[in-house]
């Protein structure tokens, strides 16, 4: 088997394995329905209530890519000051670092407090979520570029901003493309918790609803849904990635 073609059936074999077995083990009966709905069971839910779900999932996805936007705005320059600046980089990184230790669930009801039920609390909560993946990969990739490119580009009489284009840059781009798809994860989880706690559409908005209702076969629905926006975002991502630094690709293609 070709090794691109093994690196698609072995993910698809292992889904279809668990979807399978998940399904005997509620066939069987094994585990109730009202805990653990069939895999058939969410797939009716979703068929049935998609129209409302997708009208959802168009709220929280605008949410995650408004925030994901700004955070990775915020993330690269705070990046590139961190480097840039040595003494803006002892002081920003341990504060950077601090602000990932607060639970994202303690931090949303305070946002909704401050700025109310609107997008605005959900939108900052996605920045605070997505800027450090960025934020950190991005300043290790500056400070990895090689010492002895730099000082060759200074004999050359480069200047600082074509050392940052063309040595650092480039030397960050896959830690950034690694942070970035880091990030997308976290902007639609946290667009879905900052829902939870208020807001008049959304997938958490729905999700809460289901869940009051007890309806867990919607609510593994509504998961599903997640999950797929997560995956797409991030299958985007690789798709930039790969107009961005095609020559990591070949690399990998010639190493396999």
């Amino acid at each position: 088997m070709l090794p691109e073609t093994r690196r698609r059936f072995i993910p698809v074999v292992a889904v279809a394995a668990l979807l399978l077995v998940w399904q005997l083990v509620c066939s069987l009966g094994l585990i109730p329905a009202f805990m653990l709905p069939s895999p058939v069971a969410v797939v009716t839910a979703l068929a049935n209530d998609f129209a409302l779900i997708c009208a959802h999932a168009a709220t929280t996805l605008i949410e995650a890519l408004t925030g994901l936007a700004i955070g990775v705005a915020l993330g690269f320059a705070l990046a590139v000051l961190m480097d840039r600046f040595e003494t803006f980089y002892l002081a920003v990184q341990p504060l950077i670092t601090l602000s990932q230790t607060v639970p994202t669930i303690a931090i949303a009801p305070l946002l909704v407090l401050w700025l109310g039920y609107g997008i605005l609390p959900k939108i900052v909560l996605i920045v605070l979520t997505t800027f450090f993946p960025v934020a950190v990969s991005l300043a290790d990739g500056f400070r990895s570029v090689d010492r002895d490119i730099i000082d060759l580009m200074r004999t050359m009489n480069a200047t600082d901003v074509q050392i940052f284009i063309y040595a650092k840059l480039p030397a960050a781009a896959e830690q950034f493309f690694s942070g970035l798809k880091i990030s997308a994860t976290y902007a639609i989880v946290g667009a879905v918790i900052a829902e939870w706690l208020g807001g008049m559409s959304g997938l958490g908005v729905y999700m809460t609803r289901v869940r009051k209702s007890f309806s867990y076969d919607k609510m593994f629905a509504s998961i599903v849904v997640v999950s797929a926006l997560s995956l797409a975002l991030m299958k985007l991502i690789e798709l930039l990635e790969r107009l961005c630094i095609p020559w990591k690709h070949v690399e990998r293609n010639s190493d396999e």
